[in-house]
Formats: structure tokens, C-alpha cells, sequence
């Protein structure tokens, strides 16, 4: 194939100024149509979204008009060309004697290369027993308002792959050795063959996991956490968020990581290896999801009961009065902004190491009253009169600010610890839905009519449809 360069002007200067800031485009092709070429590649507005992400690679469709078409994808380079305009001017009575003028149009600071190979095509077309081929494009895409003959007419059965393959270079594969665990390890009782991902190697952050059923509880952190730590705690801010989170878990034994980020200012890389020294992680049970605090046992102890994690979701359900677009919370990632791997470019900076991170807190030169990693008390409590900002919410009982008879009924006579309700009695976490899920409706009909958003919050939504909706947990 051949390649021809394509400049274009994304930073919004004058032609003829030297300055000019352009991006070139190595087009895999011969360019009879300028037209459709930008069209292959999204056009100036797909263009321009993809350079503002130094991530993206730049998707180029040979089909644009195919939604199955699959794209090539280009990597992003850095360069230092100039683009030249040359005239040459040859005198009529002599052709030898010739005048070349050049000028510098702008500067090119960015390449675009596509050097990976294409991806499989997968056609929307059905092949016949005898041979024949039919399009079912105009059968299983929308171009108008169809009614229900449309969506009854029989059509053959294509369900096309998204994506072939999630690599489109080449690369040297080296086979692994068997990985070795440590002595006394109990392999899975199923099958190898059913397990995924055996041999991913364990996160170092050697924090300890503790299930429902297990006896011993760990009464301090692993020597590896504690040298981890050691290595990072390099800052006095460092040395002061230490002390704040343990003054935390003696003033309460359980917290969650939303509550944590919330009442300390400390970047979440070394609040990893800052809670493995303090407390222990619960995998399951009433407490699932929550640091418990070393030597204390929430199952042994009927106090914990107000610490019991409760997973309060916003279901979104015809059947509950409203849709999708009804929802007074926006969702916190949504399929339509889904990418796919190919379009990602892997080779992106890297992140800091912990131990190169600036010091928190008003000695790196910020005022003391701004926070850069500090969360807002909206992430782990509920407060009657404002909507959670998420669908779904992990709750501790002590943040939810709701009547607490419902929690306190069985208070001093608990008899035994359920893994699913814990202390509390059977149903008391579908109670506390129900209840929080009356509070937000209440605030939601106490808005004006035409108001359109909701303090606090961020979801923007009309109050005509806000009537209609009905709030329900899991």
C-alpha cells in the first residue's frame, strides 16, 4: 500500500504563520477523495476528540457506514517536522532555468502511524445452502421508526464478535513456569481446568484476608506490610497520617475504605500499604468489604452490630414506575463509553513510584483547608434530605441516618452471629431499603415543579418525570 501523509490543522491558527501547530496523519492508502478519507477516520470532530486523549489511538474504518466494521488502529508518536509548501517557476523560452520558492507552513508535533495489521471483517450477510448470498443489513439495522412488523419478520441468526483479536502487533510470547505457592498450600478441590487465572502473582500489599468462618483472629500486621510501609513513609505528613488512622480504629474498631479516604487526606497509592498495619480485611461475612481493626473480633462482640456493612442499590426497573432515563443518579461508568482494547495505547507514561510522591498537607505549599485525595462524608454516610451519588452504595449501619429502632429492636438479646444478617434480626437490612428508599423519594417530590437538578448531587433530571418515579433497594 502506499502511504501519503495527511496534515491537519487542529490548533485553530492562521495558515501562513510558522507556529502553526499540526498534526500529520500516515494514511495506510491512495487518497482519491479528501472527503471520504476524513470520514474513515471520524471526520475533524472524531479527530480532534482523539487527540485530545494521548491514550486513544487513532480508529480508522475503511466502512464507516458498517457498524460491524472493525478498525484499524494507528499509535500516536511524537515528532519534529516541518511542513513545506514548494513552488517552482520555469520560464516558457528556457524549461532548465527554474525558481524554487519554499515557506514554512507549521510545525508538526504529533504523527499518527498505522502499523499494526487489520483485524478480521465479519459481513452481515447469510449464505445459502446453494450458494446464494443475502444482505441483512437493511433487516437488523435502524435507519426509521419501525413498528412491531419489523421486529416480527424472521431474520437469520448473526451475532458478530465485537473484536478478533486484542492484539494487532506482533510480540514474543514466553511460556511461564509453574507457579510455586508456599509450603502447605491447599490447591482448589475443582478442576484445574476450570480456574482462571492461577497464576496470577499476588498483590503486594500483604494485607491479611479474614472469611466469616475462620477462627484466628490476626492480632498484628505481616512483617512484609510493616517494611513496606517503612520504605514509603518517607514524609512527617506520612509519619501524621499513621497516627491519625490508628487514633481512628481505637475510637471504632471497623471502617470502611470510602470512610477512610474521607476523614484522612493521604494519596490512595500509600493508604494501600498504610491500613495492611493497622487492621485486616473482611472477605465475607455481615462485616464483608470493611478493615476491622487487629485483635477484635466483631463475631465474638454483639456491640458490632452498627458497624454491619449494608449494600443499598437503586434499582432501575419499568416495573418500579420509571426507566433508564428517569434515574436520579447518573451511573458511575456506562456500556456506550465502552472501548475496545486495540483502540488504548499501552504505552503511556507510567505512574509515579509511592516513595516520589509530594508531601500531603500544608507543608508542600497548598492551603491547609484543601484536600487533594480527601473524599466527601457523602460516600459512606446517608443523610435524609440528599441523594446517595451512586446507584449502588456500601453503607455502614452507624452512618445511616435513619430511625434506629430498626437496628436497636433486638439490642441485648442477640444470641448468636448469622452470616448474613449478623447480629441483627432476620429482614432488617430489606427494612432499612425500604425506609431509605421512602426518605429519597420524599426528596425528590418535595422539589419544585421545573426544577432540575438536585443540590448536592449533580444528577440533572425534570421534575414531571421525578413525580413518577419510585425508588426501591434490593
Amino acid at each position: 500500500s502506499f502511504y501519503l501523509s495527511t496534515v491537519l490543522d487542529l490548533g485553530g491558527s492562521t495558515p501562513g504563520v510558522k507556529d502553526n501547530k499540526l498534526v500529520c496523519v500516515e494514511y495506510p492508502g491512495i487518497i482519491s477523495n479528501v472527503d471520504k478519507m476524513l470520514e474513515s477516520i471520524g471526520g475533524i470532530q472524531g479527530m480532534s476528540k482523539t487527540y485530545a486523549d494521548p491514550s486513544r489511538r487513532l480508529e480508522l474504518r475503511f466502512r464507516p457506514q458498517d457498524p460491524f466494521c472493525h478498525p484499524v488502529c494507528g499509535n500516536r508518536y511524537p515528532s519534529t517536522n516541518l511542513l513545506l509548501r514548494m513552488k517552482r517557476r520555469v520560464r516558457k523560452g528556457n524549461p532548465k532555468e527554474a525558481q524554487i520558492n519554499m515557506d514554512i507552513l507549521g510545525v508538526i508535533g504529533t504523527t499518527y502511524k498505522f502499523q499494526g495489521m487489520a483485524d478480521f471483517q465479519y459481513l452481515a450477510v447469510h449464505s445459502a445452502k446453494d450458494g446464494s448470498h443475502t444482505s441483512l443489513y437493511d433487516k437488523i439495522i435502524l435507519r426509521k421508526p419501525e413498528n412491531n412488523e419489523f421486529f416480527e419478520q424472521p431474520v437469520p441468526l448473526f451475532l458478530p464478535p465485537p473484536i478478533f483479536s486484542r492484539l494487532d502487533c506482533a510480540v514474543d510470547y514466553n511460556y511461564r513456569p509453574e507457579i510455586q505457592h508456599k509450603e502447605g498450600h491447599c490447591p482448589p478441590t475443582v478442576s484445574r481446568d476450570n480456574l482462571i487465572g492461577l497464576s496470577r502473582a499476588r498483590r503486594p500489599h500483604n494485607a491479611i484476608f479474614f472469611t466469616f468462618n475462620d477462627q484466628n483472629i490476626p492480632t498484628e500486621p505481616l512483617e512484609a506490610a510493616k517494611v513496606n510501609w517503612k520504605r514509603v513513609c518517607v514524609h512527617p505528613s506520612d509519619i501524621k497520617a499513621e497516627e491519625q488512622l490508628k487514633e481512628m480504629f481505637e475510637s471504632r474498631p471497623i471502617w470502611s475504605g470510602y470512610a477512610v479516604k474521607a476523614n484522612l487526606d493521604l494519596h490512595p497509592d500509600k493508604l494501600k500499604l498504610l491500613l495492611p498495619i493497622v487492621a485486616y480485611y473482611m472477605v465475607t461475612g455481615p462485616w464483608r468489604s470493611l478493615w476491622v481493626r487487629f485483635g477484635y473480633d466483631p463475631c465474638k462482640t454483639p456491640e458490632a452490630k452498627k458497624y454491619q456493612v449494608l449494600d443499598f442499590r437503586i434499582r432501575c426497573s419499568t416495573k418500579h414506575g420509571y426507566t433508564i432515563n428517569d434515574m436520579p443518579v447518573k451511573a458511575k461508568r456506562s456500556t456506550f463509553n465502552y472501548t475496545l482494547p486495540i483502540t488504548l495505547n499501552k504505552a503511556v507514561p507510567q505512574a509515579a513510584n509511592v516513595t516520589d510522591l509530594p508531601p500531603e498537607g500544608p507543608a508542600s505549599g497548598r492551603s491547609a483547608n484543601i484536600t487533594r485525595y480527601q473524599l466527601k462524608d457523602s460516600s459512606y454516610i446517608f443523610r435524609d434530605g440528599t441523594l446517595p451519588p451512586h446507584r449502588q452504595m456500601f453503607y455502614q449501619l452507624c452512618d445511616l441516618d435513619v430511625e434506629r429502632n430498626v437496628i436497636s429492636r433486638n439490642d441485648g438479646q442477640e444470641e448468636e452471629c448469622d452470616e448474613r444478617d449478623g447480629w441483627c434480626l432476620s429482614h432488617t437490612s430489606d427494612d432499612l431499603r425500604d425506609i431509605m428508599s421512602s426518605m429519597i423519594k420524599q426528596v425528590i417530590r418535595a422539589k419544585r415543579p421545573g426544577e432540575t437538578s438536585l443540590s448536592n448531587t449533580g444528577a440533572a433530571f425534570t421534575y414531571d418525570k421525578l413525580c413518577q418515579v419510585e425508588l426501591h433497594g434490593v
